[in-house]
């Protein structure tokens, strides 16, 4: 086991810490956001971003984002779905899940000011943004599930009511 390995175990622990007893309790509430993979298990605090005028806000003149924190872009059915960096400032990670709240995509790193697309695919139902390089971190890829009750929790891969 090497070092990096050891940094992702912290960083991961990081995440699940600051989310405190929630992740514990299987809690599932509209600020935070659970994720499980092989890998194990991070959550974030986040602010839901669920209409027109939110989305196009997004992170933009934001100065930082908290380790443990992210904003969840939550769209009313399933689409092709693609993000630029246009008045951001902070690098991020953009994790792109279908209807089941499975991670279908990751748009690592993106670049502050980047007016390229950032592309997630079609079926996207949800995005999560967090810190630029977390998600390589703490191992988060495709396949990875999402808690959260913005997923029909009908079709959801994780619903909330599961242990």
């Amino acid at each position: 086991m090497g070092i990096g390995d050891s940094f992702k175990r912290l960083i991961g622990a990081v995440a699940l810490v600051v989310a405190g007893s929630a992740v514990a309790a299987g809690a599932c509430r509209d600020d935070m956001v659970h994720l499980r993979g092989p890998g194990g298990e991070a959550a974030f605090r986040v602010e839901l971003a669920d209409t027109g005028a939110e989305r196009a806000q997004g992170l933009m003149h934001r100065e930082s984002l908290a380790a443990s924190a992210g904003m969840l872009f939550v769209y009313p059915e399933p689409k092709s779905v693609g993000f630029w960096m246009k008045n951001t400032l902070i690098p991020l990670d953009m994790i792109f899940m279908d209807a089941t709240g499975t991670v279908q995509r990751i748009g690592h790193e993106a670049q502050p000011h980047d007016e390229r697309p950032v592309m997630g695919g079609d079926g996207i139902q949800t995005v999560l943004e967090i810190n630029g390089g977390l998600a390589r971190r703490i191992g988060i890829s495709e396949g990875w599930e999402m808690r959260h009750p913005a997923v029909d929790q009908a079709a959801a891969a994780w619903p909330c009511t599961a242990e």
